[in-house]
């Protein structure tokens, strides 16, 4: 496969996933940032190769043998994720982009190689799973900051907006994966929240409470 093509099967993968409905050439071609006629002409050659359905007007479904492709895209990029972060030092806000480009390295062996190396890791710097050799996920139970109640403290365990923008600022207000969160206040008209980590208190936006994922303790 072409790096292009394993780009809109790891799209369609990410877009049917949200509502489990076949995906629109203009959706697509939204996602991948193209014409929806060069999206047309990919999807035919995507389903001449039997990774995907595609019926004209309705959309593209992922075959079993294109989910397995999605799912191995997946993990090769999640794992170059945790290497960047844990081997190489990356910031989190860095490695997406860099590991867009391993992602397509095609030996499975090094990607085997590199999974044993981590110590066979279940989630990335973001906090998203990473599908195993087999395409399983680790099962995790988590909720969004602003769905916690007053009193109620949990876990940092991923982010809901992987942006370098939001990523940078939680470095710049201290909040990391792995931090203890303790709900100390929440304002019933904006939402916004007075939270403990460690020692230390301050108020946090809306925005910021619906974009981090918390796992209760």
């Amino acid at each position: 496969m072409t790096r292009s093509e394993e780009n809109y099967i790891k799209a369609i993968y990410h877009l049917s996933k949200a509502d489990k409905k076949a995906v629109a050439t203009n959706t697509i071609a939204e996602q991948m940032q193209t014409k929806p006629s060069s999206v047309t002409d990919m999807l035919k050659r995507l389903s001449e190769k039997a990774l995907i359905n595609y019926i004209k007007y309705q959309g593209a479904t992922l075959t079993d043998e294109g989910t397995k492709t999605a799912l191995s895209i997946i993990r090769k990029h999640r794992l170059w994720e945790v290497f960047l972060v844990e081997k190489l030092h990356f910031s989190w806000d860095e490695v997406h982009v860099l590991a867009e480009q391993l992602e397509h390295i095609k030996s499975e062996k090094l990607v085997d190689r590199l999974d044993q190396h981590l110590g066979f890791p279940e989630f990335d710097p973001h906090g998203d799973p990473i599908p195993s050799k087999l395409g399983v996920f680790a099962e995790t139970t988590k909720k969004l900051l602003h769905e916690l109640a007053v009193k109620s403290r949990g876990r940092c365990v991923g982010v809901k907006d992987s942006s370098s923008t939001f990523l940078k600022f939680l470095d710049k207000i201290q909040i990391a994966l792995g931090d203890e969160i303790t709900v100390l206040d929440k304002e019933e008209f904006d939402g916004s929240m007075l939270i403990q980590i460690k020692e230390r208190s301050f108020r946090i936006s809306n925005q910021i409470t619906t974009n981090l994922y918390i796992r209760m303790i």
